[in-house]
């Protein structure tokens, strides 16, 4: 222990000067520093995704259970803008190539659009049921949308009109495109699996399974697009998959009630967030997985964004009691 506690400290010193070299090596042992908390006024209820328009620095929170979707100006660090009057919202999703914001309500299962400038509408679809989580094909411009009992819908969101459909078994989670546009991997968790798709023929080509684990909601692909990790909540596991094979490279215990999962290519680490209250930190490396930290969030904050660009995981913790503010927590990765 005394040997592993001097190793840390010379780490720490190399990286940030003899000055604070020990508080610097308690910020890497913790993975993650709260740099500050957002507040949203008004907002009840359960939160959802988020996403980040990068050209502006605003970041969108789908507020699930208050039937709106706030904007925030991260460099003033305050809500800018409030979209009143959706049904539900899950899933948000700002489209570059048309410079609009994509809203996905599972109330009405309906995709509304908005201009990323004004937030003013442009239209919407209606896809009929529980409208969910969405990414945008970078290859393409396309919307991917997961919804109802088992499909994802591609849409052009210029034309705001439905391109594909493609069947699942049941009702998708979390969901990632390949970088080149012609894979799709998706969490089926009432089918007990994950299904590998085929984008251009718009079918599933293959299935797997973890055995004695259920309920895989949140999913993140590496940036090769060589390894899936996949959060379980029944029980709580992390796992990796090879993307090739579809077989299991690593395994370990996790925070409850996760709902997203990040790579940190960066430092080579996952952020798991968990509704169970904390946000676990994994180093990843040649061995597998060994978990380096459990940061303390909220009671229920079980949905963030990690944006790479900014180096920043963001926490979305519901308010805790009538008449509290919910807030976005901001965490800042140690080095």
């Amino acid at each position: 222990m005394l040997l592993r506690t001097v190793i840390v400290l010379f780490v720490a010193v190399l990286s940030c000067g003899w000055l604070g070299a020990v508080a610097c090596a308690a910020d890497q042992a913790q993975g993650l520093v709260l740099e500050r908390a957002i507040p949203l006024d008004g907002v009840s209820g359960r939160i959802d995704h988020m996403a980040v328009d990068l050209k502006r620095s605003h970041l969108a929170v789908a507020e699930l259970g208050n039937d709106t979707v706030d904007l925030i100006d991260l460099s003033a660090g305050q809500v800018v803008h409030r979209i009143s009057g959706l049904h539900a919202p899950q899933g948000v999703a700002f489209i570059q190539s048309a410079d609009l914001l994509a809203v996905a309500n599972a109330g009405d299962g309906s995709v509304e659009f908005f201009r990323a400038g004004d937030f003013s509408p442009v239209g919407g679809i209606d896809l009929g049921d529980d409208a969910d989580n969405l990414h945008v094909d970078r290859r393409t411009g396309h919307l991917v949308v997961g919804y109802g009992e088992g499909g994802l819908a591609i849409i052009d969101p210029k034309t705001r009109s439905k391109l594909a459909d493609i069947p699942l078994p049941a009702h998708p989670e979390g969901f990632q495109l390949a970088a080149d546009g012609n894979r799709a991997f998706v969490n089926v968790p009432d089918a007990q699996q994950i299904a590998s798709l085929d984008l251009i023929s718009g079918q599933q080509t293959a299935t797997w399974r973890a055995p004695d684990l259920q309920s895989n909601f949140p999913m993140a692909l590496d940036r090769q697009g060589r390894t899936l990790a996949v959060s379980f909540r029944g029980p709580a596991r992390l796992a990796l998959f090879d993307t090739g094979s579809g077989e299991v490279i690593a395994d370990v215990d996790a925070c409850g009630d996760a709902d997203d999962v990040f790579f940190d290519e960066r430092r080579r680490r996952i952020y798991v967030v968990c509704g169970a209250g904390a946000v676990d930190v994994f180093d990843r490396n040649e061995s597998g997985l060994r978990r380096m930290a459990q940061v303390e969030t909220a009671p229920g904050a079980r949905t963030g964004l990690f944006v790479p660009e900014l180096d920043r995981l963001f926490v979305a913790a519901r308010s805790a009691s009538p008449g509290a503010d919910a807030k976005i927590l901001v965490f800042r990765p140690s080095p």
